[in-house]
């Protein structure tokens, strides 16, 4: 499998496990839902950025992630 292949899997991997813990999306704090988007977001811009580098998507992920807490502070 060539790391184009793993990191586009990884990508769709990422994306569905975010969606499914969205699925209590309504118990969440507004903090919690921020943290989420942020780290769907990161990953989407980071994959785009290193054309889907598994490096780039994880990184943007974490970043974005961080992002999104501080800003649902």
């Amino acid at each position: 499998m060539s790391i184009k292949t793993f990191s586009k899997l990884f990508a769709v991997g990422l994306l569905a496990a975010s969606t499914a813990g969205c699925s209590t999306w309504d118990g969440m704090s507004k903090r919690e839902r921020a943290t989420v988007t942020g780290a769907g977001l990161g990953g989407v811009a980071g994959a785009a950025v290193t054309n889907g580098g598994v490096l780039g998507t994880v990184g943007g992920a974490a970043i974005g992630g961080v992002i999104g807490n501080q800003v649902g502070k």
